[in-house]
C-alpha cells in the first residue's frame, strides 16, 4: 500500500490523465489485446519511483513509462521458441556469457538511447519509434500518421542527426568520425 501522500499524488496528478492513456494505447498499440494489464503495470512502476512529487511532467513521464511497458509486453510475445538440444548445442553453450560489464555498459546505452529519443520534438520522436522499434518502413510510417513520405524522411534524418549529435556531445561515440555534412 502507497504512503497516503503518495496514494494523493497518484489521485491528483495520475488517474485524471487515464482515460487519455488508454485512448493512447488502444491507438499506438492497437494489436495488443489487454489494455487494463498495460494500464495497471504502467502505475505499479510509477509507484516505484522514489519520488514521484519532484516529477515535473506526470503525463510525460506516464506516457512514456505506458509505451515502454507496451514494447516490453511485445517484445516478450515476439520471442523466438527454444530450439531442440541438438550435437552442436553443446559448443554454444561452453562459450563464455557476456559479463557484468558488457552487460552495464548495454543498460547504459539503452538509458542513453531514451533519454535522447526524450529530447526530440514529439512527432519526430513518434517517427523514429516507429521506424526502428516496430520497423514500419517510411511509407507505412507516412500512412499511419497521415504524413507525406518525405516529411517522415524528414523526420527520420532529423532524429538520428539530432541523436548522433547527443551520443557525441557524451562521448558514447567517436567523435573524430566524420559527420555526413564532413564528407
Amino acid at each position: 500500500m502507497p504512503p497516503p501522500d503518495q496514494a494523493v499524488w497518484f489521485a491528483e496528478s495520475v488517474r485524471p490523465h487515464e482515460p487519455a492513456l488508454r485512448a493512447f494505447l488502444s491507438r499506438r498499440f492497437s494489436s495488443l489485446p489487454d489494455h487494463d494489464d498495460l494500464v495497471q503495470e504502467t502505475y505499479a512502476r510509477l509507484l516505484r519511483v522514489s519520488d514521484p512529487q519532484r516529477l515535473g511532467h506526470v503525463r510525460a513521464f506516464l506516457f512514456t513509462t505506458a509505451r515502454n511497458v507496451a514494447i516490453d509486453h511485445v517484445r516478450r510475445t515476439r520471442r523466438t521458441p527454444v530450439d531442440p538440444i541438438n550435437d552442436n548445442t553443446e559448443f554454444a553453450l561452453l562459450e563464455p556469457a557476456p559479463g557484468a560489464a558488457e552487460a552495464i555498459d548495454d543498460a547504459q546505452r539503452h538509458e542513453a538511447m531514451l533519454v535522447a529519443l526524450g529530447m526530440l520534438p514529439e512527432r519526430c520522436r513518434e517517427v523514429m519509434l516507429l521506424r526502428y522499434v516496430d520497423g514500419l518502413t517510411a511509407q507505412e510510417i507516412a500512412a499511419h500518421l497521415g504524413l507525406a513520405a518525405a516529411t517522415v524522411r524528414v523526420h527520420l534524418m532529423k532524429g538520428v542527426r539530432d541523436c548522433a549529435q547527443f551520443f557525441r556531445a557524451r562521448g558514447l561515440i567517436d567523435v573524430t568520425a566524420p559527420e555526413k555534412d564532413d564528407l
